[in-house]
Formats: C-alpha cells, structure tokens, sequence
C-alpha cells in the first residue's frame, strides 16, 4: 500500500479539516490516467483494503460501534458515521474538489489572500514533500499533486534528496510530508502498536511516520490483542480501521491486490 504522510506533530496538520482539504485535492483520477493511463493500480480506500479486515461501508454497526462508542465524540467526522474518500471528476482542473477543499481551509482558519493561502496572523499555508532520489513515479505524482496545490494559494516545495539524508530525516521525523509504502499483515497483532501507538509517536524510527498519537487507535489495539473470537477479532480491527482512514493521516494512493511468488521451473505443485 502507497500513501503521502502528512506529520500530525505540525501544527499545521493537526486539524483534520486541513488533512481532509489536502486529501480532497489529491487528483486520484487524474493522476492515476496520466502516469499508469488508467490501468494501474486500484486505490487504497483504507488501512486494510482488499481484505475481510477492511471497515465496512455506511455507520458503524454491533460490535464495531459498541467499540468505537467511548470515544466517539473525539472522533472525527465519519469515523462512526462511515468515511470515503473524496471522489475527483477526471479532469486536470477538478473544480468542484478544489472549491471543496478551499471551503475546509476556510473553515481551518486559511483563507485566500493576493493569491495565497494565509490565516489571521497572515501566515502562509506551505510545506515540502521530501522524496528520495530515485523515485521516478513519486516524482510524476507530486509535481502533479503540487500543481494543483499551488492553484489553491499553497507554497509546495519538493525535495528530493539521497538515500542516505532520505533515511536520515524520516527517522527523526524530520519532514511535512512524505512517500511510504507499508505491507500489512492478514493477521495483525503486537505491530499495531509500533505502527500506531503513543509511544511510538515518541520515538525516533519508529513507523509511525505520521507520529499520530490516539487513545481510540490504541484501546482498539488492546481489544485485537485481546480478542478471544474471530469475531471479537475483525471487529477491532475494523473498528482501528476506521479511526485510521477518518483520521485522515495519509493521502491514500494505490495498493498491489496480486500477491507475486517467484520460484524455479523445477518447483511444481
């Protein structure tokens, strides 16, 4: 699974207001005709796309709602009354999402000045998407992705540095936003809490990159951990699943729904 990181330790990126803009400006449709022509990869639509451990469509239901019910007034906007993703009308220009996403950031507290994107101090909305060097395909996406941006009064800047200051930064958590790839397992468990968790929000290399920190992210953790059915067990993590995709951490882009085995001739089954 592919996504842009955005670093919620910024204060820029704490409201999910701000997050929901970024991702409703993100041109899948386009984006994805213009550098696979239309056939590639299909897109992440959650944390667990493409299998049973994915959150259902439409509200929260049984168990998954009993879990999510604590926390629900701190929850954001769909996490309980069902999330999905902004939908883009095709076109380069992408009008009614961009007049979507400026409406958010107005509502944020960021609203057009001479041409920007400024608050009330004047302050100009802008921030730089770190790749590393080598990253052709991440490249044709964010130029078009800051393009677009840039249309909205955003200051984008792309850095592409190598390997070794790539690693480096992301590490310390020393960026806005980035590309990651991340595989997750069909039988989730400990791991959550490395991906997801406080205190790993806290730790440098951890794989929290977007260094989120969720009580109701953690305590469904705990009840998957926990769990003493298989049904118990997909309810938890459909439940995390929720408050992960409506957190709005991440720009989803695509995800492989093709598991490739290589092996020798010789092997046959």
């Amino acid at each position: 699974m592919w996504w842009l990181v955005m670093n919620t330790r910024l204060e820029k990126f704490r409201d999910w207001r701000v997050r929901e803009a970024l991702i409703t400006a993100f041109n899948y449709e386009f984006i994805n005709q213009t550098v696979n022509g239309g056939d590639g990869l299909p897109r992440a639509s959650s944390y667990f796309s493409n299998s049973v451990l994915g959150f259902e469509e439409g509200p929260a239901t049984g168990k998954v709602a009993a879990l999510l019910e604590p926390f629900a007034a701190d929850l954001p906007p769909g996490t309980v009354e069902g999330y999905a993703l902004p939908q883009g009308d095709g076109t380069e220009r992408n009008r009614r999402n961009l007049r979507t996403a400026l409406g958010l950031m107005e509502e944020a507290g960021w609203t057009l000045q001479d041409g920007a994107l400024k608050n009330a101090d004047g302050e100009t909305f802008g921030f730089e998407i770190l790749l590393a060097a080598g990253s052709n395909e991440w490249s044709q996406i964010t130029d078009i992705y800051a393009a677009v941006l840039e249309r909205m009064g955003i200051d984008v800047t792309i850095r592409t540095v190598d390997s070794a200051e790539y690693k480096e930064r992301t590490t310390a958590f020393d960026f806005e936003m980035t590309d990651s790839g991340r595989g997750l397992s069909l039988s989730p468990g400990n791991e959550q809490n490395l991906y997801w968790g406080s205190e790993s929000a806290d730790t440098e290399g951890s794989r929290n990159l977007m260094v989120m920190k969720s009580p109701a992210a953690e305590a469904m953790i705990t009840a998957l951990l926990t769990s003493q059915s298989q049904e118990d067990f997909l309810a938890a993590t459909r439940a995390l699943d929720r408050i992960l995709t409506a957190g709005r951490y991440v720009i989803p882009i695509w995800y492989n729904p093709v598991s490739r085995i290589a092996h020798v001739n010789e092997l046959k089954y």
